[in-house]
């Protein structure tokens, strides 16, 4: 589960410390014909971009000139989402390089291409993009929030006086080039967002038995594994446990089925709500019609008397908090 964060998290890449390996003499002399080529040094492929020439290229089509992004062209292509970003923007793209998408299993790409396949190839490709203008100056260890609704994870390491950033599972190569619209840092890996729904994500974890229980008892299943997003306050097993026996055995019983759905739906907010938002906002309103006041009480977050113990769990469909304590609507 992913720590509980607080602050605002469009900061991304690599302090101005962060140095990537120069191109070889050749090379730059190859690039200053060219204002934008890619050259090989140790193995990796480095972009590099002349700055006038590049203000006037958008994000596509400096992808297409570096000539490192042809499987991130075509399924942007494919996406339908070649003219959302060549579109003023700003934004900011890991883009894998061809080479990432290589690792990916056999079949998969080939796979995503597929014209039935295209919200998820649109959600994967979302993922790896920032609705703003973020160079590598800026960059600080948290989260980001992605065009796909979901966030990256993003955390800066410097040893030996070199930094290394790291987006999700994937490793950024080079920074800052440069687009009209926005900037691209170059990763290693395809990085994928969760594929699983608030309901899929529950019942995966076995802290939250009980819940993914009481959900499909209530007939909530099905709703709470639609579009959405919701935000939901989950609690556990334990925080089920703290309820009188009887509590749980009359809600269990058909003829209270709309009370349970009440309380469950008490839990639920219908949109996608981070931690950090939610505490700024200090309340929101629920499926079920009521408010919850979220708020920071000795020195710990909490909704409605519960303690928020784990947040930002990322679900296709919304995001989860876990809390220790089922809370009631009046």
């Amino acid at each position: 589960m992913k720590p509980i964060m607080t602050v605002s998290v469009l900061a991304l890449l690599a302090s101005s410390g962060h140095a990537f390996a120069q191109c070889s003499s050749a090379a730059a002399e190859c690039a200053a014909k060219t204002a934008k080529a890619s050259c090989e040094v140790s193995g990796q492929a480095m972009v590099v971009a002349e700055e006038a020439e590049a203000a006037d290229k958008d994000i596509i089509d400096t992808a297409v000139a570096a000539g490192s992004f042809k499987t991130l062209a075509a399924a942007l292509k494919a996406a339908g989402l070649v003219e959302a970003l060549k579109g003023k923007g700003p934004f900011t793209v890991f883009a894998p390089t061809d080479e990432a998408f290589a690792k990916l299993p056999k079949g998969t790409v080939e796979t995503l291409l597929k014209p039935e396949n295209k919200a998820a190839l649109t959600r994967i490709l979302t993922y790896h993009v920032v609705a703003a203008n973020v160079p590598s100056k800026d960059v600080k260890t948290g989260a980001a929030e992605t065009l796909s609704g979901q966030r990256i994870d993003l955390k800066v390491q410097t040893k030996d006086g070199k930094t290394t950033v790291k987006v999700d599972n994937a490793t950024v190569t080079a920074a800052d080039v440069t687009a009209s619209n926005g900037v691209i840092h170059v990763i290693d890996t395809v990085i994928l967002p969760s594929d699983k729904t608030i309901v899929q994500t529950a019942a995966a974890d076995s802290n939250f038995k009980t819940l993914a229980s009481l959900i499909t008892t209530a007939g909530l299943a099905d709703a709470l594994s639609g579009e959405g997003p919701f935000t939901v306050f989950a609690p556990t097993d334990a925080a089920f446990a703290k309820l009188p026996k009887e509590t749980v055995e009359s809600l269990l019983k058909p003829e209270n089925k709309s009370k349970l759905q009440d309380i469950l739906k008490f839990h639920v907010v219908p949109s996608r709500v981070f931690s950090d938002a939610a505490l700024k906002a200090g309340k929101a309103k629920t499926l079920q019609g009521q408010e919850i006041t979220i708020k920071i009480e000795n020195g710990k977050p909490m909704v409605n008397g519960a303690a928020i113990t784990a947040t930002d769990i990322d679900a296709s469909n919304g995001v989860i908090h876990v809390i220790d304590t089922v809370i009631l609507p009046k």
